[in-house]
């Protein structure tokens, strides 16, 4: 984001938004789950770069376009609309791309059930068990990240656990699809798509474990309620993308998740973290336009 007078005009944009939706910034500042001196030192321009990810939640609690917060420029100190950016259409129709996360923006994390069982003693076997057992659970957001620790540390016999911190030492991020992402969002409006545990998202992106782009919409499992290969989160998706079904390609590492988004007549496209540079080159041919 610039500086000056476009800081102010996004905090404004902010501001107006919020306004509109009805919410107080109080109200705004628990959805966000940010302070309240952090939501109005960004709607008064204080805060220079507020996350991206923070922008796109406000967005979408707002019920606006991520364009319509960030798309305002003021002139002479009277605040005017830039020329929205001009998107391209792929020549087989897609307008709107999907990146999943795990299997494809970063590479899974199973060193971290081996970490965890090094400093534990418990078996990796058992690790992964009650991982899988619960993680559904958690990635829908029928569970908190607090419950999930809780479990995970009762069934491997110790006091406390923070999956999330070994879950960011043992991702690596994929960096031939982050230039493609990268490349994407220069082209087309892009999103991300992923089954996730709370908070993880915003904290990747931070890390630099994901892109750090203009999304214009983020869907959350955990947030949304719904994970893939449900139907319900790939109706949000397309709600979401303000795109039509068949004008959506999701690149996805899950044949299951592929098809299930095939069923609602989006395009897909397989993601193989072996062969990175292939899939990569797939996915620009399939945005050829």
């Amino acid at each position: 984001m610039n500086e000056g007078g476009s800081v102010l005009a996004l905090g404004q944009a902010i501001q107006e938004a919020r306004k509109r939706a009805g919410l107080t910034q109080q109200e705004l500042c628990s959805k966000l789950d940010i302070s309240y001196s952090a939501l109005t030192k960004i709607e008064r321009g204080a805060i220079k770069a507020p996350s991206i990810f923070t922008v796109v939640q406000i967005a979408q609690i707002c019920g606006v376009s991520i364009e319509s917060l960030v798309g305002v420029e003021p002139l002479s100190g009277v605040g005017q609309s830039t020329p929205a950016k001009i998107y391209k259409t792929a020549k087989n129709g897609i307008e709107f791309v999907y990146f999943d996360i795990n299997g494809c923006m970063v590479r899974f994390f199973q060193r971290a059930f081996s970490e965890l069982a090094q400093q534990t003693g418990a078996s990796p076997e058992l690790i992964e068990d009650t991982f899988w057992h619960y993680n559904d659970a958690v990635c829908r957001g029928e569970m908190t990240m607090y419950e999930f620790n809780t479990a995970l540390a009762t069934r491997i016999g110790i006091e406390t656990l923070d999956w999330e911190s070994y879950y960011l030492r043992n991702v690596d991020p994929i960096m031939e699809m982050h230039q493609c992402a990268i490349w994407a969002s220069e082209h087309y409006r892009v999103g991300l798509l992923s089954n996730i545990m709370p908070g993880f998202i915003p904290d990747m992106i931070r890390a630099g474990l994901l892109p750090d782009l203009p999304y214009a919409t983020i869907i959350d499992s955990s947030t949304v309620g719904a994970i893939k290969p449900e139907p319900r989160i790939y109706e949000i998706a397309t709600e979401k993308s303000t795109v039509r079904a068949e004008d959506i390609l999701l690149v996805d590492d899950s044949r299951t998740n592929l098809m299930a988004a095939e069923k609602m007549g989006w395009h897909v496209l397989w993601f193989d973290d072996f062969r990175p540079e292939d899939s990569v080159a797939r996915v620009q041919s399939a945005l050829e336009f």
